[in-house]
């Protein structure tokens, strides 16, 4: 039946505290806001960043593969290894997030040329 079909593969899990973002640079970014969870699977595989605003409004939201991240224990956060202008200039949203299905993941794997994952497989 096509109503069992999931509406989107994957899904946003937003994060009670924000992990802080620094550039490759060690300029503070901003905050993984949420990571994109795959249903089937339950693995992460893109953080969504929120750049800019302030007091919670005007913030946009970056999905970035993981690929792209690095974790700093030491410093408890994430570099992203992008130059930020790269970053400001991809995929992002304001208010409404867009649908994350396949279209969509391979749209941002394509503008940050990292190799793009075939959700269905998972």
């Amino acid at each position: 039946m096509a109503d069992d079909v999931p509406t989107q593969i994957l899904v946003q899990s937003n994060l009670g505290e924000t992990m802080k973002v620094d550039s490759r640079d060690g300029d503070h970014l901003g905050a993984v806001h949420a990571f994109m969870v795959h249903k089937a699977s339950g693995r992460a595989t893109h953080a969504v960043l929120s750049l800019g605003g302030f007091l919670g409004m005007g913030k946009s939201f970056y999905p970035l593969p993981f690929a792209l991240l690095q974790f700093d224990p030491v410093r408890d956060r994430y570099v992203v290894t992008i130059d930020r202008r790269l970053l400001e200039g991809g995929p992002s949203w304001a208010n409404n997030a867009p649908v994350f299905d396949q279209a969509y993941a391979d749209r941002v794997a394509s503008y940050y040329q990292v190799r793009g994952e075939n959700l269905a497989a998972e």
